[in-house]
């Protein structure tokens, strides 16, 4: 609401130098006999003195703020101005310090109101209206620049986070409409690889997968002529073209083996030099280091294998404390290694290939005297303290002898399937079947997709 008139009337005299008219007031006594201001309570009001009355006609010059109306005040009375006490400095200097005016002889002064006051010497310029005090507050910036945010941003890793910096390639597809148009176009429409070609990477991603240690798989069942023999060598040589360190393949078989003639060929065996594995046994002591063990081994690609004795009066010789010398020497050099382990799980080396495997593949077959007896098996294994092997084997039936219709292929693997971590069917393939040379480039694409599965599943086992 706007103000009374006669609140107005005395700042608009003063600009026009007129005589101001009096203050109203109302004359409030409290009980103690003092005056008390009417409109605030607790400020008595001052009559300003006959003297301090600016002259008619004499312009009164208009202060910019209370601090210049207080400083001229005390230059227009210095005799009749109370003594002004000092008042030590805050510790603390306040941004702008408050001015008050000192009252003039005569006049009562304003009560206290706990808050001290600032004053000011005669001889001292009263500070200006743009005070700047000793500490300015700091600048602080509200909206952050573009070298704030660089500074305050991480370094990025290039090593580590190269896709920060590159867009990501899409895989080039193979085969299919995908495989065409990338061709046609010349890698310019790349609707990336279809559904198959990325199950097929996901198997070589697990296959390939990287191990901190050195793990052994066992091969093994108990019947002979259904695919043990094959599905080490064609697990063999998918683990060499996937994983970037080459795997190793030891003949355990104690009835002449032929693991080494079916990853090389009959031909290529007879004329490579007859290094076998009694005679690693017997210059072991001299082996310590892998070109040392290279002279006692044969190479089908990056497949390493180590061939068994082919003299049946000393086939039978290997014992368990030899078979676990010959595995502690291949763990100082190779991460995975495959262990044709023969027919029958009762010989010699049995229990010292056991006691080293860290997962079992059991080979079978869709006849029904070769599903009976893998699981007849994995039962002996699981009665003779081989219980987490036998949970976590994978049962591989291979489809070699091409059964008739009369045979519910469907009803052995449900058979088998119930106690075993995994069962993959290799279908039947001549390249298996003809008992020579196992080679990927003649495999079926089934058959080397299921040799894919179990090199992956065996790779997923070693924890």
């Amino acid at each position: 609401m706007p103000d009374p008139a006669d609140q107005n009337a005395r700042p608009i005299a003063e600009d026009a130098g007129l005589p101001q008219p009096p203050r109203r007031r109302r004359d409030l006594r409290r009980a103690d006999g003092a005056l008390q201001d009417a409109q605030t309570g607790t400020m008595s009001a001052v009559t300003p003195e006959p003297s301090s009355t600016p002259d008619a006609g004499t312009p009164v010059p208009r202060r910019s703020s209370w601090a210049e109306a207080a400083a001229a005040a005390d230059q227009a009375s210095p005799a009749t101005s109370a003594p002004i006490t000092s008042v030590p400095a805050p510790t603390r200097r306040p941004a702008r310090p408050p001015v008050t005016a000192q009252p003039q002889a005569g006049q009562p002064a304003a009560p206290d109101s706990g808050t001290p006051a600032m004053a000011y010497d005669g001889d001292e310029a009263a500070p200006p209206s743009s005070y700047v005090p000793d500490e300015a507050p700091a600048f602080r910036r509200i909206r952050p620049t573009a070298a704030d945010v660089i500074a305050d941003s991480p370094m990025p890793d290039f090593i580590s986070s190269p896709g920060l910096f590159v867009r990501e390639q899409k895989p080039r597809p193979v085969g299919g409409v995908r495989g065409a148009l990338y061709s046609l176009t010349g890698g310019a429409w790349n609707l990336g690889p279809g559904a198959k070609q990325r199950e097929e990477d996901e198997l070589g991603r697990r296959i390939s997968r990287q191990l901190q240690g050195s793990y052994n798989t066992a091969v093994l069942s108990l019947k002979g002529g259904i695919g043990k023999t094959s599905t080490t060598v064609g697990v063999g040589l998918t683990l060499a073209e996937f994983r970037g360190d080459p795997p190793c393949a030891i003949d355990a078989n104690p009835d002449s083996g032929d693991l080494v003639e079916r990853a090389l060929g009959e031909g290529i065996y007879q004329q490579a030099s007859p290094r076998t594995i009694t005679d690693l046994l017997r210059n072991i002591d001299g082996v310590d280091s892998l070109t040392a063990l290279a002279r006692y081994m044969h190479h089908a690609g990056r497949l390493h294998l180590i061939a068994g004795e082919q003299d049946p009066e000393v086939s039978d010789s290997l014992t368990a404390a030899e078979y676990l010398r010959i595995r502690k020497l291949i763990s100082n050099y190779y991460s995975v290694a495959l262990t044709d382990c023969g027919t029958g799980v009762t010989h010699n080396a049995m229990s010292g290939i056991l006691q080293s495997a860290d997962n079992l593949i059991i080979a079978a077959g869709y006849a029904v005297s070769g599903a009976k007896r893998a699981r007849s098996t994995l039962h002996w294994l699981a009665g003779h303290g081989y219980e987490d092997l036998a949970r976590n084997a994978v049962v591989v039936i291979t489809d070699k002898d091409e059964v008739s219709s009369r045979v519910d292929k469907d009803a052995i693997e449900e058979h088998l399937a119930g106690i075993c971590r995994q069962l993959i069917a290799v279908p039947h393939d001549r390249g298996v079947a003809d008992g020579d040379l196992v080679t990927l480039d003649v495999l079926k694409p089934e058959t080397r997709r299921a040799y894919k599965e179990i090199a992956a599943s065996i790779v997923d086992g070693y924890r």
